[in-house]
């Protein structure tokens, strides 16, 4: 099968053709029809994860139709749509058994720890825990960020935010995760501020409903005058120690921060003012990925409407193009919203 692979970090991935993966007794192997392009993919490619091991197939967001079934799989069958959460979870760890499949102490991740979907074809193990079904009214682009930016922005908003309607919230970096946390806010009926170095995120974010802040000296001044105060949840979506920082210094007394961008490399230990975490009982919460058992309820609310993964989207792309996609994001977005390669 056709596969994008990068042999040393950082170094220019190509398309290559590779063995097709088997099929483990309790997993599946997905045709992939479309898959997302995450900035976490770029920190892999560039060596901030030290569970990537080389020569490495990335992706870790996608959607398409099981291909293969093992004989201990239950739930699934040849022909299914389906999707996943980029946490392959064990399903019998503490954490799992307490339905909190995304902090799972044994997981697996396509793309990271595994050869990702940067491939016609990726696996699925533990399918009947892991493998989500698409129902047919979403399609296959708008569910490729359902298993990383658009489902953890679900999480990140409703499980560990805890977001309330009337609430103010502001979101720092208005990428692919960003304007997704935006979307989900906003259909809470929180009222959103949207922060970003880059006019064209910030148009986006105005186009979703949000008011819009240029990242600057004075931001986290702006975005608590408009907030009356600070607001009650804050967001970074980027992953910085700018951006976190700047997040943290947004929010009201008994605010909550929820980091969500990656904080990798020299970018990794923030200094933060404890002092006024202590004196304000603000609150710092992490939030990585989405639990299976969420998905129900966010796939309810994208097929009736109310949530939109679709207007997160910024361009679509062919296969070939997915290696100066990944490269790309060296630099600033050329579109905003999530790329995705359709297979």
């Amino acid at each position: 099968m056709r596969a994008v692979r990068y042999d040393a970090f950082g170094a220019q991935p190509s398309v290559v053709e590779v063995d097709a993966p088997a099929c483990p007794p309790d997993g599946v192997v997905v045709q992939v029809a479309a898959t997302g392009v995450c900035r976490s993919d770029w920190h892999a490619w560039r060596g901030h994860d030290d569970s990537v091991h080389l020569p490495h197939v990335p992706g870790h967001e996608f959607a398409g139709v099981v291909a293969q079934v093992g004989p201990d799989v239950h739930e699934h069958r040849v022909g299914d749509r389906v999707t996943a959460p980029f946490v392959f979870a064990c399903g019998t760890c503490d954490e799992c058994r307490a339905g909190a499949t995304q902090v799972c102490t044994r997981q697996e991740q396509p793309g990271f720890t595994l050869p990702g979907s940067f491939a016609e074809q990726v696996v699925v193990p533990h399918a009947d825990l892991n493998l989500v079904p698409l129902p047919d009214a979403i399609g296959f682009v708008e569910a490729a960020g359902l298993g990383c930016r658009f489902g953890t922005a679900y999480h990140a908003v409703h499980a560990r935010g805890r977001v309330q309607t009337g609430e103010w919230v502001a979101v720092y970096g208005c990428g692919g995760v960003g304007l997704s946390t935006i979307v989900v806010a906003l259909a809470a009926g929180a009222q959103v501020i949207a922060v970003d170095v880059a006019p064209a995120a910030l148009e986006r974010a105005q186009a979703l409903g949000a008011v819009t802040v240029p990242s600057g000296s004075d931001a986290v001044e702006r975005v608590r005058a408009l907030a009356g105060g600070g607001v009650h949840v804050s967001f970074d979506a980027f992953g910085s120690r700018s951006t976190s920082n700047a997040a943290i210094e947004s929010l009201r007394p008994r605010g909550r921060h929820v980091q969500v961008g990656l904080l990798l490399g020299a970018e990794a230990e923030p200094a933060v003012a404890m002092g006024r975490v202590i004196a304000q009982e603000l609150e710092l919460l992490g939030s990585h990925g989405i639990a299976v058992s969420e998905y129900a309820a966010m796939l309810a609310a994208v097929v009736s409407g109310h949530l939109r993964p679709d207007t997160t989207v910024g361009r679509t792309i062919g296969f070939e193009e997915l290696p100066a996609a990944l490269t790309g994001l060296d630099g600033p977005a050329a579109v905003p919203g999530m790329t995705v390669a359709v297979l």
